[in-house]
C-alpha cells in the first residue's frame, strides 16, 4: 500500500480547486460510470466517474450506457479531476477527454460525465452535488433536465428507476 501511495504522489499534480488530476490511459469500462486507468507506471486506477450515476448493467440501459461511455473515453488518454476515493477505493473524479469531434492533437476538456447526463444515458447524483465543483452542478442539472425533455435515452422510458433505488432492490 506505501507503493501505491508513492507512485500515487509522483502522478498526481494538483489543479483546480486543489483537485489532484491523474493523467492515464482507459483500459477499461466496466459500466456506464466507472473505468481503469492504466498511468504512466503502468499502475491500474479504478475510477467511478463523478457527479453521476448511470443504470445497473442488468437495468433497463445499463448496456446502452456502457457503451456510449466506451465510445467516449475506452482506448483513449484522459485526465482525471478528483479530490477523494469512494468506500471501494476508487478515485471518484470528473474524467476529461478530447472531444470526440476532435481529429487532431486536442486537449482533453470533454466531460465525459457531463455527456453521459445529456445522453439520457445516467442521472445528475444529486446526493453528491456538493462534492462538485460549483459550476458544474448547473450544467449537470440543465443536461439532465434537457435529456428528460427530449426523452433522451432512459428518459424515454415510462418510469425510470434511478440506480441507487435499483440497488435497493425497487424495480417498480
Amino acid at each position: 500500500m506505501k507503493i501505491f501511495g508513492l507512485v500515487l504522489a509522483l502522478i498526481v499534480a494538483f489543479g483546480p480547486a486543489g483537485a489532484a488530476v491523474l493523467t492515464g490511459h482507459v483500459v477499461g469500462v466496466a459500466d456506464g460510470d466507472t473505468i481503469t486507468v492504466l498511468d504512466a507506471s503502468k499502475v491500474q486506477h479504478k475510477i467511478r466517474v463523478a457527479g453521476i450515476d448511470a443504470p445497473e448493467k442488468k437495468q433497463p440501459f445499463g448496456q446502452v450506457s456502457k457503451e456510449n461511455l466506451s465510445r467516449l473515453v475506452f482506448n483513449k488518454e484522459v485526465d482525471i479531476e478528483w479530490t477523494k476515493h469512494d468506500r471501494y477505493k476508487r478515485i471518484v473524479g470528473k474524467v476529461l477527454v478530447a472531444s470526440p469531434n476532435c481529429s487532431s492533437a486536442c486537449s482533453r476538456t470533454f466531460d465525459a460525465g457531463l455527456s453521459q447526463v445529456n445522453a439520457g444515458l445516467a442521472w445528475w447524483y444529486r446526493k453528491y452535488s456538493k462534492e462538485q465543483p460549483g459550476d458544474d452542478r448547473p450544467k449537470y442539472e440543465q443536461a439532465e433536465q434537457d435529456a428528460q425533455s427530449r426523452r433522451q435515452g432512459l428518459w424515454g422510458d415510462k418510469a425510470p428507476i434511478a440506480p441507487w433505488d435499483w440497488r435497493k432492490g425497487d424495480h417498480g
